[in-house]
Formats: C-alpha cells, sequence, structure tokens
C-alpha cells in the first residue's frame, strides 16, 4: 500500500523528495531492500544521505555519510556514533526511536534544534527510513538531516523537539506503542492511525 500524501507530514523538499523515492522502491513491502535504492536516482541528495548501522551499544554508527552531513557535523562522521550527536534525555529518545525504525520498519520524522559555533539555534528535519529485515544481513536503516536555516561552522548540542512515525497503515508494533505511550514532553503529531 502506498502511502501518498504521508511526504506532506514532512516540512523539507529534500525530505519529501526522498521518502517518495523510498516509498515507492519499497512497494507493497514495509521497507525496501537496501540494494534496491539506486545512488543514481537520488544523485542530488547524496550529499545530505546517511546510512547507520543498527548497533544500539556503539550509538548507531555512521557506515556512510555524504559530503553535505558531514560538513553540517563537522567531520567525516563514518564509523562515528549517530546518538552521541544528541544531549541528556534526547540521546535516550533517538536511541529510543532509531530501534523502532530498524526493529519495526517504521518511517519517521522528527524535528531537531542545534546549537550552531556562534551560539545561533538552527532547526533541522531528521528523516529516518529503515531497510527490510532479511535473514542473515545485518541491519541498518537510511536517512536524511536537512536544517531550515544557513548557519557557520558545525552544529552541535543536538536536541529533539518533536517526532512522529509516518507511511504505514499496519499496527505498530509493542515497542513503538510503549514508545508512544511513554513520551517524555515531546509533541508527537497525528501519531498512529
Amino acid at each position: 500500500a502506498s502511502c501518498a500524501g504521508q511526504g506532506k507530514s514532512m516540512k523539507h523538499p529534500s525530505n519529501r523528495e526522498f521518502f517518495a523515492y523510498w516509498d515507492d522502491v519499497r512497494a507493497d513491502e514495509a521497507a525496501p531492500d537496501r540494494s534496491s535504492l539506486e545512488p543514481e536516482a537520488v544523485r542530488h541528495l547524496l550529499g545530505d544521505i546517511f546510512v547507520l548501522s543498527y548497533d544500539p551499544a556503539g550509538g548507531y554508527p555512521f557506515r556512510v555519510a555524504g559530503t553535505r552531513t558531514c560538513a553540517l557535523l563537522g567531520a567525516d562522521m563514518k564509523g562515528l556514533s549517530f546518538s552521541s550527536l544528541f544531549n541528556g534525555e534526547s540521546r535516550h529518545e533517538i536511541e529510543d526511536i532509531l530501534g523502532i525504525v530498524a526493529e519495526e520498519t517504521l518511517a519517521t520524522v522528527a524535528g531537531i534544534t542545534a546549537r550552531a559555533q556562534d551560539g545561533a539555534s538552527v532547526h533541522l528535519e531528521l528523516l529516518l527510513l529503515p531497510f527490510s529485515n532479511r535473514a542473515h544481513t545485518p541491519l541498518s536503516l537510511t536517512g536524511l538531516l536537512a536544517p531550515f536555516e544557513d548557519h557557520q561552522g558545525a552544529l552541535h548540542d543536538f536536541e529533539l523537539t518533536s517526532w512522529r512515525h509516518i507511511g504505514h497503515e499496519r499496527k505498530p508494533g509493542p515497542r513503538a506503542l510503549r514508545k508512544w505511550s511513554i513520551v517524555r514532553g515531546l509533541t508527537v503529531y497525528e501519531g498512529f492511525r
């Protein structure tokens, strides 16, 4: 079941475009195989796209990070922890969300604020997309982190401000339902249908 219109819940055009491509490739499946995504089809977005390893103990390290993502974060991110970008309670929240995306194949969009080097607050939209969970292949997920404002230098002190799962008509699994029911100070838009 395609999710036409689900991309409208995303504010950033790059995230809407990447979600639409992912949704088209997955067809009637919960998520596409990683090998099904063709870099050429989203070539102009590759600098913003990343792939994370499903490694909760390692903080969901980057397997691949596009050049604009690395510039946004101020380093070559390959092998570095994604969740370590987040502060305090937001780190636990993003780790829970990453687990749900990978384990329950639920696409998720989140609002984030971060600090620029000059101290300015920068707003970003994070899109997290699962790959299919096939036997004998390591779990991973992909995503795109898109800032809404121009800023100088690398961003730090990431804080999760909102999130919601998107693009699924099936019932969420127990982990997502538990997460949804114990949201701590976050705004959840629309929720599950």
